[in-house]
């Protein structure tokens, strides 16, 4: 029954049930992560002599579970293990007082909240805490909004070009390739927009636009490989997933381990969460940490576009097999 054939004041109650429902899980899945905002196991290294570091590991430890302290030898040593993505900053202490490593370029949201937190519990002691930047964000960008803002633009590519394959009736092969174009377009202009134009997001240009062209597939794939499964009820299926849970629980304003659990695990699972990651790697990082993300989305790409494949070879099939058993004589008595 299509939802034309129902009655009248049936289709009514339909449309004031959905659209609360609807905005009610559009807020919840927006404004929860973003009210629940606070470091959660935060990536921290500490470097220094051990007895010189167990007051500053001490102080971190009193908010507890906010911090998930790593602890380095050296000040090289902790600048090595942001510059790998392995914590988002450092406490160096030193003869002529503590030290704050930074990585703005992995979040300025948590540079930020590093620099407070640590400047407060040096407060006590009255000695200046000197703030270095070991991998700074792009000049034209310091905040990282253009990274942070490309996450809902790439979604929406990648959700209209799943719906565009599924509507217009292509199948199999002709669906894959036009879904593979449109994601290597896609992450061409992304490309020449967010860096060669604003140049705020650094690195080779070939790896920032590969890494848009993948998120825009995974998301693409994703949205038509539950169309294929079905129908055009996964067109919706898929976007809310993408839309509703992906971009909200991705973490590009601040970082995974900022959002409330399990939402900054989930995002970094989906399509959105591993792509903001992947595309700080290749940008600012020497592709450090990046095979993580990349395998997230290829699985997601290699799956939804393999479900397309597969459910065309199946209405093949089940194409050819109707009309020979048609063909059938029927028997008699």
């Amino acid at each position: 029954m299509s939802p034309s054939s129902l009655p009248p004041h049936r289709r009514i109650a339909a449309v004031v049930v959905l659209i609360p429902v609807v905005v009610a899980l559009a807020l919840w899945a927006f404004a929860w992560p973003a009210a629940r905002t606070a470091p959660r196991d935060l990536p921290l290294g500490v470097a220094g002599p051990a007895a010189a570091t167990a007051p500053v590991e001490q102080r971190l430890e009193r908010r507890e579970g906010a911090f998930a302290v790593h602890r380095y030898a050296d000040e090289a040593a902790a600048r090595d293990a942001i510059e790998q993505r392995e914590v988002y900053g450092a406490v160096v202490v030193t003869e002529q007082g503590p030290r704050l490593l930074t990585a703005s370029a992995a979040s300025p949201a948590v540079a930020q909240l590093l620099q407070e937190a640590v400047a407060r519990s040096a407060a006590g002691s009255g000695t200046p805490v000197t703030t270095v930047d070991v991998a700074p964000a792009a000049e034209r960008d310091p905040r990282g909004a253009v990274l942070n803002t490309s996450v809902l633009p790439l979604a929406l590519a990648g959700v209209g070009a799943g719906s565009a394959v599924t509507l217009l009736g292509l199948r199999g092969i002709r669906a894959v390739a036009a879904l593979a174009g449109s994601a290597v377009l896609v992450g061409a202009v992304a490309a020449a927009l967010t860096q060669s134009w604003l140049e705020a997001v650094p690195g080779n240009w070939w790896a920032v636009a590969g890494t848009f062209s993948l998120t825009a597939l995974a998301v693409a794939a994703a949205v038509a490989g539950c169309a294929a499964l079905l129908g055009r009820a996964g067109i919706g299926v898929g976007g809310l997933l993408v839309v509703l849970l992906g971009n909200p629980f991705s973490g590009a304003s601040s970082a995974p381990e900022m959002l409330p659990e399990p939402a900054g695990a989930i995002g970094q699972w989906l399509p959105p969460g591993a792509g903001v990651s992947l595309l700080r790697s290749v940008s600012f990082f020497d592709g450090a940490a990046a095979v993580g993300p990349a395998l997230t989305l290829t699985w997601w790409a290699a799956l939804g576009l393999g479900t397309v494949l597969l459910a065309d070879a199946l209405r093949e099939r089940t194409g050819k097999a109707a009309p020979a058993s048609a063909r059938e004589p029927a028997t008699v008595g």
